[in-house]
């Protein structure tokens, strides 16, 4: 077989241990890379090497250790109960924790970690004011994946740097946008069909208290508007940034920098890294072009952002969507459009991004697991796993359907 062949069976192989094991598929992808560039194509441990995210990683690492020091010292937590206290009408709570979930992963930390911080929390408070579990955990799991592709997330530098391999340049606006309004619509359709009216009028009580701010939390807000103000407005690069801002928390005595490591998602960046350095052998030894071939040979011109909205969201039910199905298949957008004959590169990216996005929501992925595991009850605890399970497999003919009508004329504007 010829390396392109080669490469492509190993990122198969690579799809598949993500989707039916526990193994971080990173580590597994980093051996593969190095195997199939020096045995199969020839290539030199640094040509392969070169393939390895460097900036990413240090972006990844920058984000995650600045916000894993707010949420050690507290914050995060106080921000959180300040916007969901903020509320005194029971039947608002849950639009209030989608909006809390979007705002706590665009800034910076992405949907896994805003759902991890908030996840406790928002179902304790969304079932004193009356809202089922299965409606909070809905509005936590869309809220967080609603703000997850802003330019200051982790997953919307992923998705950035996906986009640009395909040559997909300055379009963060409109992929925020695309994939804020599917889960605001999605989100939405949730809010009206499961809402409920009883329930206490007030959130009081010991969950609902606020305590005034320390002064190590104070300083730690202080440090992040300052570092979303300069990555914003003086465009600064959000990783080595964040390195700063971080250095300052930890000689402010704000935070035990210990702690912070020890609590960086390090799994998630290591699946992250080494997918992209298969990918990029993946795209040395022409196997790139063979998933691409696949793909067109499944859809036209006329359906290319269904179906691959439809196909990314399958694989990402079971897979990682900023680990495995970003880096896999954004740098595909460009030459799947031609491999089909037409359609526009960027609908089909944002059909990636979104379609991937919407079920996210399932048991199966981080997102649905938090929220699941933030239910007491372990009989409430089954049943929202099987609500959960059904909603995020629903969300794969939905992101279709959307993507179809939307993707294409939001990519003309």
């Amino acid at each position: 077989m010829s390396p392109a062949s080669w490469s492509l069976i190993a990122f198969l192989v690579a799809v598949a241990l993500s989707c039916t094991s526990r193994i971080n598929v990173g580590l597994i992808a980093l051996a593969l890379s190095w195997a199939l560039g020096s045995w199969v194509a020839g290539l030199k441990p640094e040509a392969v090497a070169a393939g390895f995210p460097a900036m990413l990683f240090v972006t990844l690492v920058g984000v995650t250790l600045l916000f894993a020091l707010a949420e050690q010292n507290g914050t995060l937590e106080a921000v959180a109960r300040r916007f969901l206290g903020a509320l005194r009408d029971p039947r608002f709570v849950p639009p209030l924790i989608f909006v809390l979930g979007a705002v706590l992963s665009g800034i910076g930390p992405g949907a896994v970690a805003a759902t991890a911080l908030m996840a406790p929390l928002a179902m304790v408070i969304g079932l004193r004011a009356g809202a089922p579990a299965f409606l909070v955990a809905l509005m936590i799991a869309n809220g967080a994946n609603a703000g997850n592709l802003s330019s200051l997330s982790a997953v919307g530098i992923i998705a950035r740097d996906g986009m640009a391999k395909a040559g997909l340049l300055h379009h963060e606006g409109k992929v925020f946008f695309a994939n804020f309004a599917a889960h605001v619509i999605v989100g939405g359709a949730a809010w009206l069909w499961l809402r409920r009216r009883h329930g206490p009028s007030a959130l009081e009580g010991p969950e609902g208290a606020i305590e005034k701010l320390k002064p190590s939390q104070v300083l730690t807000l202080l440090v992040l508007g300052l570092w979303i103000l300069g990555t914003l407005v003086l465009s600064l690069p959000v990783g080595f940034a964040a390195f700063v801002a971080a250095s300052v928390l930890i000689l402010g005595g704000a935070a035990e920098e210990r702690k912070a490591l020890k609590s960086l998602p390090w799994a998630v960046i290591v699946m992250v890294t080494g997918m992209t350095t298969l990918v990029a052998v993946l795209e040395k030894t022409g196997g790139m072009a063979l998933v691409t071939a696949l793909l067109a040979a499944l859809a036209t011109p006329a359906t290319v952002n269904g179906m691959v909205a439809f196909v990314t969201g399958v694989i990402s039910t079971w897979s990682s969507t900023s680990g495995v199905v970003m880096p896999a298949f954004l740098p595909t957008s460009t030459a799947l459009a031609t491999q089909v004959g037409g359609g526009d590169p960027f609908a089909i990216a944002l059909s990636i991004n979104v379609g991937s996005s919407l079920v996210d929501v399932s048991p199966l992925s981080t997102i649905g697991a938090l929220c699941v595991a933030a239910v007491t009850d372990p009989e409430a605890a089954r049943g929202l796993f099987t609500r959960m399970m059904i909603w995020g497999l629903s969300m794969t003919v939905v992101g279709a359907l959307l993507c179809q009508l939307a993707a294409g004329p939001l990519a003309r504007l």
